[in-house]
């Protein structure tokens, strides 16, 4: 009898330490009992019923990257491209990614390249490579809308490559190099517009400076002129005031007298050296005459 109660005390342990499960972080269980779901397990730990309750699915609540292998499809303008893309998913409700569907993945992936088609066939090529975002949102919303039901998100879709046929490459290749060649024709002359643009703009703006100086130089000898002849005015009346004060003091007049006749018999002696023919006045013997009739000019003045 110890024995048996011994080996039913075993198997009884045993049942319970295999009936005992511990569910890690980010992930969920479905539990089943007699075939029937029954519970989810979220992340700790748990004591199913032995040998009525078992663990049916095992999910991870993390994101998931599903692979869509690359497919043909023909654009808006009859052009064939190969295409494909990652799929983003996380399932939010693992009974319905249990009980909804036989393989979220596959549905996933299956239902990615069907929109993924269908997105590429209401654009042309060109606009197959500019508007990748528009088609990755596109994906996106179909894929989710149909894999609500199945406890599924769908993250995000991104396009991995768009391989055109080998004839198309290389007439976009001509074309880029046709629009390349183009910019740079156009870079070229621009750049030959805005030089001789720059040119004549130095060209105008130096003949501007060079009229200004000279307009300057003018002024500034007209008014040197100017000046000098103010100057010279002003010492001619300064002189002539002295004179006249002079004459009017004691002595004056006869220094003048003094004056003239020394410069009368100067001018003669010079005109004799410079000249080998000589001018003489009706009275130039008399002298003094000159100098008093001089003397009334000057006391008129």
């Amino acid at each position: 009898m110890p024995y048996v109660a011994l080996s039913i005390a075993a198997v009884v342990l045993l049942l319970i330490l295999m009936s005992a499960t511990v569910v890690p972080q980010q992930n969920a269980y479905i539990v089943e009992r007699l075939g029937k779901y029954s519970r989810t397990l979220e992340a700790g730990f748990h004591v199913l019923v032995p040998l009525l309750d078992r663990i049916a699915y095992k999910y991870s609540l993390k994101e998931e990257l599903v692979d869509t292998p690359s497919q043909p499809c023909i654009t808006k303008d009859n052009v064939t491209v190969h295409v494909d893309g990652l799929v983003y998913i996380k399932v939010n409700d693992p009974r319905l990614a249990a009980y909804g569907v036989a393989s979220y993945r596959s549905a996933a992936t299956q239902l990615a390249q069907t929109s993924l088609r269908s997105a590429i066939g209401k654009i042309t090529l060109d606009k197959a490579f500019e508007e990748r975002e528009l088609i990755n949102s596109e994906v996106v919303k179909a894929v989710d809308e149909a894999a609500a039901p199945w406890g599924v998100k769908v993250m995000r879709f991104e396009i991995k490559d768009i391989s055109p046929p080998e004839s198309v490459k290389v007439a976009m290749e001509a074309q880029m190099t046709a629009e390349r060649e183009k910019r740079a024709q156009i870079a070229l002359a621009e750049g030959q517009k805005q030089s001789a643009i720059n040119i004549s703009e130095g060209q105008m703006q130096q003949a501007i400076n060079l009229s200004a100086g000279e307009k300057q130089r003018q002024i500034n000898e007209a008014e040197g002129r100017a000046r000098q002849i103010e100057l010279v005015a002003a010492a001619t009346a300064g002189g002539i005031r002295t004179v006249a004060q002079a004459l009017n003091e004691e002595g004056g007049v006869t220094a003048a007298n003094l004056r003239v006749a020394e410069q009368y018999m100067d001018a003669f002696a010079k005109l004799a050296k410079e000249s080998t023919t000589m001018l003489i006045p009706q009275n130039a013997a008399d002298a003094a005459g000159l100098v008093a009739t001089a003397m009334q000019v000057i006391k008129k003045s």
